[in-house]
């Protein structure tokens, strides 16, 4: 690869941790589609899981390499206003793979190690984003991006109901529904007093579908009535429309990581689509379309991020320092 960056593994920002976040997603979004597709739904979920875990394992450990030869990158990373966000992604990895390896090959001891790992650490990431509201409030930070821990909290049922943890994952499931309307309130307020946030984090707007689709998957996987999941559907699907009005803006920029961000949001709206689709009915033909377009978007984000390392435009200085309010 030719990085220019003579330091490259110190820009490796936590966000790289939505590449599997994605995957995992996309993964669990084609085992949905199972009943619908058949067997060959279930092989390509089973390969996408499986070069999900792989990235993971990837990541991680240049993410401990990196911890050793630049220490100071890494308390930048906590220390930023936005990116220190992007830190809760490395334990919903860890949910998501405990999920898909219990979607995919059913419950065992070690998913459920990887699970629990995941939930304790996911806890702890969210309890650090939000204590730090009390030593002061920046509006800078208040992005899409605060979503993040709190779909990991809600994450958590998809995995815990099947191997027996009803109990923690409802716990854990609250956390998530009592901060899911605070952050959508002060989004709109940061949109209201300081503008959108900066244009190359546009693409990280399409986390907004996350929380109402995982909710309802999660829902649904506790038992809720089908409509509930109905209604929650609804509202993932006008954050898909709404965050839609931003594509033209989003497909103008230059390709960075935050475009990772629009990949697990679509992947859960494909599979909560599916998880309510019944033969015969209207989503039992939008599922497959979701599937299909969260499949391309993904495999876009992929084949940019190929061509992002080989030109070494990915791993290197970011321009996250200057936080000027994009134009609305």
């Amino acid at each position: 690869m030719n990085l220019r960056s003579p330091t490259p593994l110190k820009f490796l920002v936590p966000g790289w941790y939505a590449v599997v976040m994605g995957l995992c997603g996309l993964s669990l979004a084609w085992h949905r589609a199972t009943p619908l597709m058949g067997d060959g739904a279930g092989a390509a979920a089973m390969a996408i899981a499986a070069l999900a875990a792989a990235v993971f394992v990837l990541l991680v450990l240049a993410t401990v390499l990196r911890g050793q030869r630049h220490p100071e990158a890494w308390a930048e990373d906590r220390r930023h206003p936005v990116r220190h966000t992007f830190i809760a992604t490395l334990p919903v990895s860890l949910i998501l793979l405990a999920t898909a390896a219990v979607a995919l090959t059913g419950p065992s001891a070690w998913a459920e190690l990887l699970w629990w790992l995941g939930c304790a650490t996911q806890l702890w990431v969210t309890l650090w984003v939000l204590g730090r509201w009390w030593g002061g409030f920046n509006w800078a930070g208040v992005t899409p991006a605060l979503f993040i821990p709190i779909v990991g909290n809600v994450l958590v049922p998809l995995a815990g109901v099947p191997l027996g943890r009803t109990e923690w994952a409802l716990a854990q499931f609250g956390i998530g529904l009592l901060f899911w309307p605070v952050v959508t309130g002060l989004l709109v307020l940061r949109v209201a007093n300081q503008g959108l946030w900066p244009e190359r984090l546009l693409p990280t707007t399409f986390i907004l579908i996350a929380p109402p689709a995982v909710v309802g998957l999660s829902a649904l996987q506790l038992g809720a009535p089908a409509a509930v999941g109905w209604a929650l559907w609804g509202m993932a699907l006008f954050s898909f429309l709404w965050v839609g009005l931003l594509a033209r803006r989003i497909a103008a920029l230059p390709f960075g990581v935050p475009h990772w961000g629009m990949s697990f949001p679509l992947a859960a709206l494909a599979a909560l689509t599916l998880r309510l689709a019944s033969p015969g009915g209207l989503l039992a033909v939008l599922g497959p379309l979701f599937l299909a377009l969260a499949s391309l978007v993904i495999l876009v984000l992929v084949l940019g991020t190929v061509r992002g390392l080989r030109d070494g435009t990915l791993l290197a200085p970011e321009p996250v320092a200057t936080l000027t309010p994009a134009q609305a």
